[in-house]
This record gives structure tokens, sequence and C-alpha cells, in this order.
């Protein structure tokens, strides 16, 4: 894995509202975050990448009330960091409370799961190839990892580079995260409702090496 503090300018994962992410998310939040159109998009392409079969196992990082599987996988385990918001997931097998900006650490042991998804929170992450790494550690290889995006976010709490560039900039960042995180094949981007109205909703993922 690269150094992140190489590969990006300084101060990129700075944020406007550095206080302790635990203050902000303490809040419960039972709402949606992108509109209708753009969920139906989330659910389609998990499908697709066979998020929703049914032997997967399945884990849900930065996740909340709802994970946007259009179906029950075999096992979805979800991480996040709002427990009333977690408890409520109903699709959820497990759920845990994990600061991803203050120990990138997962309590999953090596190649647990099938694939591993991210749904509008990569914008959040301020030590994200730590994060990347151990996606790759706990995803099986051949799994895929993906993560989903739109031009939506709390401003306060996502990186500065994120805020300063546009969609095709930020599809390229999260390409980086991917490129640089040594154990994922060359990522794949997609724009998955160009044309529509509504929010805006861009894909990136990869598999993890065989």
């Amino acid at each position: 894995m690269s150094d992140q503090s190489t590969a990006f300018p300084d101060g990129f994962f700075e944020r406007q509202d550095e206080t302790e992410d635990t203050r902000f998310y303490s809040t419960d939040r039972l709402v949606t975050h992108i509109d209708a159109r753009a969920i139906a998009q989330v659910s389609t392409l998990y499908d697709e990448l066979g998020l929703t079969d049914s032997t997967a196992r399945v884990l849900d990082i930065c996740s909340s009330w709802v994970s946007h599987l259009s179906s029950k996988p075999a096992h979805l385990a979800i991480t996040g960091m709002n427990r009333t918001e977690l408890a409520a997931n109903t699709m959820a097998d497990e759920w845990s409370v994990v600061d991803l900006n203050t120990q990138p650490n997962l309590p999953f042991e090596d190649a647990a799961f099938d694939a591993a998804c991210c749904c509008v929170s990569v914008d959040y992450l301020i030590k994200p190839l730590a994060v990347f790494n151990e996606i790759a550690r706990v995803v099986k290889p051949g799994g895929v990892f993906v993560c989903r995006f739109s031009n939506r976010c709390f401003p306060s709490k996502a990186i500065r580079g994120w805020l300063e560039t546009d969609d095709r900039g930020r599809c390229a960042i999260v390409a980086a995260y991917f490129a640089l995180t040594t154990d994922f094949e060359t990522p794949e981007v997609r724009h998955c409702n160009s044309g529509e109205r509504g929010d805006p909703l861009f894909a990136v993922w990869a598999k993890k090496k065989p």
C-alpha cells in the first residue's frame, strides 16, 4: 500500500469540521441521502456485481439504517457510526460501531466476505488507503469492493480534496484509492444515471487480486 501522505497534496484530507466524528454522528438520521432514482441505480449495480446472491457474504461499511440491496444476501455485516441507525437496518445479520477515521481496522477475519460496499460515504474517509487495505484483507480473492457516491454530502465532514473538484475528479480520487491499494485489480468507473434527472450517481469498483 502506498503512503497517502506522499500520494496526495498537503491538506487534501483536511475538513472544515475537525471535531470528533462521534459527536457529529451521535444525531440519529433515519433518512436517505440520495433520491429514489439514484437509490434504484445503487440496487441495480449491487445485483449486477453479485452482492445479492443467495450465497454471498457481504460487508457494508459506513452504513446506516438501510443498505440499498434489492434482496438479502446470505449474510450481511454492517459497520457505521450511529447505533440507532445500525440497529434499525432490518437486513443486517450483524452490526458494529466502527470509527474508521480514528482506527481504520475492521473486526473481521481475513477473507471473511465475498464482497464489500460503501454507499455515499467514501468522501468522509481521512485515511482511505488504510481503509481500502483493510477491505482487501477481509474480502476473498476475486471478491469485489464497490463505492457509490453522488455530489451530495455533509460538506463540513467531507475532505477538502473532494469538495475542491468536480464529479470527474471525484471518480478519479476513488479510482486512485483502488490503484494505490496493491491488492486490487484495475478499477472500473461508471456514471450510473447519465442523462437522468435528480441526484447524479457514480460508482467505482474493483476486484481483489487472486
